[in-house]
C-alpha cells in the first residue's frame, strides 16, 4: 500500500468538492461518509507508521501486511474502511480498535478507561478538550459512562462455580448523596478461590449499613447464582455473621478474622501495658496447635484477666471459630488467619474513589466499582501462591466434599 504523506491528512479541495455535491442535490450523509472514510484511514495509516517505527527503533522486526476490510456504525451511515495490518499483530490502533463497529468507540474506551480510573467529569472534559479537541457535556459523559450499567447487571446476575475452596467476605462503606442528604452506603464484597486457585469477585452489593440479616440476603444470591458448597470462609466477627454462613453453607467451616479479634482486644488497653498485652496475644494466635493455642490463653486469662477482662472475653466466647486454621499447615493458615485478601482489594478501590467525597447517586458508586474492578480483575490471572501445596492439603482435609466437583 502506497505510504500516504503528512499533507494527505489535510485533502486540498476538499471544501470545493463537498461543497459541490451538496449543490448537486446529495445529502449530507451522503457526502460525509466518503470524508470521513478517507480522514479514518489516513488516521490509522499515521498510527501504524508510528507504531512500525517505535518498533524499529527498540530493534524489533515488522512490517505491514495487507488490510483487513470492516465497515463501521456511524450516524452517517455505513462507513467501509479497510485498515492495515502488521506481521507481528502487535498494533493495537486507538483511533478505531480493532474489535470496533461503531464510529466513536475508540473515544468511548478512553472516557470509561478514565472514569474508571476515577476522574470526575470536568478533569475527563478537561482531558478530552486538551488532547483531541473534543467538548462533550456532563451529560453526553453520562450517558456514556451509563452504557456499562447493562454489563455490571450481566456481570452481577452470571452463573457461578459450583464450589469455592476459599472465601473472604467484608463490607466497605461510602458516602452517597440521596434526596438532598449525604448518606452512608455499605458494599458488601465476596472473594472466592476456585478449583484452580484462581480468585475471582463473585459479585458486590450495596446496602444502608452492615448486618448479618442482609449478608443472608447477599449469600443467598451466590447460592441462586449455582455455589452449592464454600470450603472455608474467613469472616470478622459481626454478631450473627457466621450464623448467617453456616443457614446456606451447612458445611462450610468458619474463620474468624484474628486481626479483627486482636483489634478489639486492644482498644480496652492503656498505653502502659498495650506492648505486653498485645505479646502475648501474639503467643495465642501463633501457637503450632490448638493445644498449645489454649495453654496461652489460659496463660493470658491468668495474667490479665481480672485486670481487663472485657479484653479477653471474646477469645473464649468466640473460640470454636477461631480454631479451625490450626488444623492446616502455613500455606493456608496464612491465608485464612485474616481477612486480608479482601480488605486488600478495598485499598485499590479507595486509591480510585478517594477523589470522591459523596457519590451523586447509588447508581454512579456501582458504575466506578464496576469499572475499577475490571482493571483489578485482569492482574489476577495467575493462581494464588503454593496452590499445588494447598490443594494438597484440601483435599486430604476436605476429601469427600471435594470429589464430586473434581473430573
Amino acid at each position: 500500500m502506497k505510504k500516504r504523506k503528512k499533507e494527505d491528512y489535510f485533502l486540498p479541495g476538499v471544501e470545493q468538492a463537498l461543497i459541490k455535491q451538496l449543490m448537486s442535490g446529495e445529502s449530507l450523509p451522503g457526502v460525509m461518509a466518503p470524508l470521513i472514510k478517507r480522514l479514518l484511514e489516513a488516521g490509522l495509516e499515521g498510527e501504524l507508521d508510528f507504531h512500525l517505527k517505535e518498533g524499529e527503533e527498540k530493534g524489533l522486526k515488522n512490517r505491514r501486511n495487507g488490510a483487513a476490510p470492516k465497515t463501521l456504525r456511524s450516524e452517517y451511515g455505513s462507513i467501509p474502511i479497510s485498515p492495515s495490518r502488521d506481521r507481528s499483530g502487535t498494533f493495537e490502533p486507538e483511533l478505531v480498535g480493532k474489535r470496533d463497529r461503531q464510529l466513536g468507540m475508540g473515544l468511548e474506551h478512553k472516557i470509561l478507561n478514565l472514569y474508571g480510573m476515577g476522574m470526575s467529569y470536568e478533569d475527563i472534559r478537561s482531558h478530552l478538550k486538551e488532547l483531541y479537541g473534543v467538548e462533550l457535556s456532563d451529560g453526553q459523559l453520562s450517558a456514556i459512562t451509563d452504557r456499562v450499567t447493562s454489563e455490571l447487571e450481566r456481570w452481577r446476575n452470571r452463573a457461578l462455580e459450583p464450589l469455592y475452596v476459599m472465601a473472604w467476605l467484608d463490607a466497605i462503606r461510602y458516602k452517597v448523596r440521596d434526596n438532598g442528604r449525604v448518606v452512608t452506603k455499605t458494599v458488601y464484597f465476596i472473594i472466592g478461590v476456585d478449583l484452580e486457585g484462581q480468585k475471582d469477585v463473585l459479585g458486590f452489593y450495596i446496602g444502608d449499613f452492615e448486618s448479618s440479616k442482609f449478608w443472608l440476603q447477599v449469600l443467598t444470591n451466590l447460592q441462586a447464582r449455582g455455589v452449592k458448597d464454600i470450603l472455608i470462609a474467613s469472616i470478622d466477627n459481626l454478631a450473627g455473621f457466621a450464623e448467617a454462613i453456616e443457614s446456606v453453607f451447612p458445611l462450610c467451616e468458619v474463620q474468624l478474622c484474628i486481626v479483627h479479634q486482636v483489634r478489639n482486644s486492644l482498644k480496652f488497653i492503656p498505653y502502659k501495658d498495650y506492648r505486653a498485652f498485645a505479646g502475648g496475644l501474639k503467643t495465642i494466635y501463633q501457637a503450632a496447635d490448638e493445644q498449645q493455642a489454649l495453654a496461652a490463653l489460659e496463660h493470658m486469662e491468668a495474667t490479665w484477666g481480672k485486670k481487663y477482662p472485657p479484653a479477653l472475653e471474646n477469645w473464649r466466647r468466640d473460640w470454636p471459630r477461631l480454631i479451625p486454621m490450626f488444623q492446616y499447615g502455613p500455606e493456608i493458615r496464612r491465608l485464612i488467619y485474616t481477612t486480608n485478601t479482601v480488605e486488600g482489594l478495598h485499598r485499590q478501590l479507595r486509591k480510585t474513589t478517594k477523589t470522591k467525597g459523596a457519590f451523586t447517586s447509588e447508581d454512579a458508586l456501582k458504575k466506578l466499582l464496576f469499572l475499577t474492578l475490571k482493571r483489578i480483575l485482569e492482574k489476577w490471572d495467575t493462581p494464588i501462591y503454593a496452590w499445588k501445596t494447598i490443594f494438597t492439603q484440601l483435599k486430604i482435609h476436605f476429601n469427600e466434599r471435594l470429589n464430586p466437583y473434581l473430573l
